[in-house]
């Protein structure tokens, strides 16, 4: 049987999505928060370029199945464990909101700060899956993103739970990044060091740690949902 199209999964995605959430959802500033986490130079993008560089795709596209499963499990501890606390306590609701515009601007200053020190360690021979996999389940700032910035655009007061909202938009968030890891590899394998020497640039970590800060400052003025 042949493999269902990636195009026809985030169609049937989207179209879930869209069903769920509350009218007037404002999917552009979702979409754009989403993109510009993801495509910021960072650990992730720093490692696998380097990875694809020193051993090649098969072990990169390995590293980015691993990413992406460690991804969805922070997801679902994330849905599973923290909606409810999320809901029945207002106090708490307001306190991740106020969390996310400090988790933002840290983004920003780690955007800013990095310049190459993500690359793989000399001797390192783990390969792939069992490193991207184990690096996200134990990566705070994952977890961080989907009870934070997620928090953000969920409404207790719409007709679908706050956990299946959470639970779509999360797995949205997982699909622009796979495809973002996919495209660091290719490009890593076409463009080689130049990949990198991009990445940490003075202009690339400046335009990225400012499009963070202007995302926390739309979080600081966006009141949250009680």
């Amino acid at each position: 049987m042949s493999a269902t199209p990636a195009p026809f999964v985030l169609s049937t995605l989207s179209r879930g999505a869209c069903d769920a959430m509350p009218e007037g959802f404002d999917w552009l500033a979702f979409l754009f928060a989403v993109a510009v986490i993801e495509l910021t130079p960072g650990p992730n993008m720093g490692w696998l370029a380097a990875l694809t560089l020193r051993e090649g795709k098969a072990p990169a596209f390995g590293a980015v199945a691993g990413i992406t499963s460690g991804l969805g499990l922070q997801l679902i501890a994330a849905v599973t464990g923290l909606t409810a606390l999320i809901v029945g306590l207002p106090s708490v609701h307001v306190g991740l909101h106020w969390a996310g515009v400090a988790f933002m601007l840290y983004l920003a200053w780690e955007a800013w700060s990095d310049t190459g020190s993500a690359a793989l360690p000399a001797g390192v021979k783990e390969r792939g899956f069992r490193r991207g996999l184990i690096a996200n389940v134990l990566n705070p700032k994952a977890l961080a993103f989907y009870v934070l910035l997620i928090n953000q655009f969920v409404d207790p007061a719409a007709a679908a739970p706050v956990w299946l909202q959470s639970l779509l938009l999360g797995l949205i968030h997982l699909a622009v990044a796979t495809l973002v890891h996919v495209a660091i590899v290719l490009l890593a394998t076409r463009l080689g060091t130049r990949l990198e020497s991009w990445r940490t640039s003075q202009g690339a970590r400046l335009t990225f740690a400012g499009l963070i800060i202007g995302i926390a400052i739309w979080l600081a003025l966006t009141p949250p949902r009680t």
